[in-house]
């Protein structure tokens, strides 16, 4: 598979990459041998570049990546994971639910500090098993996750005292690269007024479907040579799907003006010999600050379909065709 650079960090991503929540039981229980499945045929299909979170089942992601990649050649893969949130254990009664089935017994506390950073990557080492993180992104420090006044009061905390403990470890050969792992543009905007970024992990906001990025962000992202990974391409299922009854779009129910906008799109790629799905993984590597596009499941039968849609050629007519789908139809926020 081929491999772009992470901008000025040396380090270099393949084009397709792994993202871990499935394998950490998010909405569906995976089984480990279903998890270890996900990722052989993810490794034998080419992909090198896999990213988790201790969020992922509070730990289990993290654990269940370690194993597996510990049997392989350290350096033939990079690997990320997020700090901003601190594992802290309780009675398994007491496990919260957020969102991942079979979670491991861990409560999850926010912590943007020096000290909450340099805690959370230790701990994610244990976890994983492995001696070094490639890259470190700070997660959902961002409005709609926190809150808004959470959020303004998380932002100065590691603007300044946070970012401090991330360009250590980049100083000293820890990380390779830090960046953000956010939903929304307008954090990265506000991260970017504080931090000079390597990279930022953005899901959902420089889609086929959804431009948001397009407006500030990729011209931010060139001037300041911070790279982007791109993940959440089919934003939520709907441009993997297309415009079925039930249809998803950032988690609830398609608009019908979404599915009409979609139904168009996929008309498009079908009658190029492609399908939806396909255009979709592809778009955002048409950028040049963009060096992964990120998938994420628990079904070996789904990495598998991806990884040989992806390896589609999608004909270049069909991008003016849905650029003018998009913009013609307006916001689709």
């Amino acid at each position: 598979m081929k491999t772009r650079p992470l901008a000025r960090t040396g380090l270099e991503l393949t084009e397709l990459s792994f993202g871990a929540a499935g394998i950490g039981n998010l909405y569906r229980r995976v089984s480990r041998e279903d998890a270890m499945a996900v990722l052989n045929a993810a490794w034998d299909g080419g992909i090198r570049y896999f990213d988790t979170a201790p969020y992922y089942g509070q730990g289990l992601s993290e654990r269940r990546l370690g194993d597996f990649l510990r049997g392989k050649p350290r350096g033939e893969f990079i690997l990320s994971t997020k700090v901003g949130r601190l594992l802290r254990p309780v009675p398994e009664a007491e496990t919260p639910d957020n969102g991942f089935v079979d979670a491991l017994p861990f409560a999850v506390d926010y912590d943007y500090s020096y000290d909450g950073i340099m805690r959370s990557v230790e701990f994610s080492l244990a976890r994983l098993g492995l001696n070094r993180i490639d890259i470190l992104y700070v997660h959902d420090l961002e409005p709609g996750t926190l809150g808004p006044e959470a959020y303004r009061r998380h932002l100065d905390v590691f603007a300044n005292d946070g970012a401090r403990a991330l360009a250590e470890l980049k100083a000293k050969g820890a990380i390779g690269a830090f960046g953000i792992g956010v939903n929304e543009v307008s954090a990265c905007l506000d991260v970017m007024e504080h931090v000079d970024l390597d990279c930022i992990l953005l899901a959902g906001r420089y889609t086929l479907l959804d431009r948001t990025a397009e407006d500030r962000l990729l011209a931010l992202c060139e001037e300041r040579s911070t790279a982007l990974v791109i993940g959440g391409v089919f934003n939520s299922g709907i441009l993997a799907t297309g415009p079925v009854p039930g249809a998803t779009f950032d988690y609830v129910e398609a608009s019908p003006s979404i599915r009409e906008r979609v139904a168009e799109m996929e008309a498009v790629a079908m009658g190029s010999g492609v399908p939806l799905a396909a255009a979709a993984m592809r778009f955002p590597l048409r950028h040049d600050s963009v060096a992964s596009v990120l998938i994420g499941t628990g079904k070996a039968s789904s990495m598998t379909r991806n990884l040989d849609q992806f390896a589609m050629n999608v004909p270049d007519a069909v991008w003016p065709v849905m650029d003018r789908i998009v913009i013609g139809g307006g916001d689709v926020g």
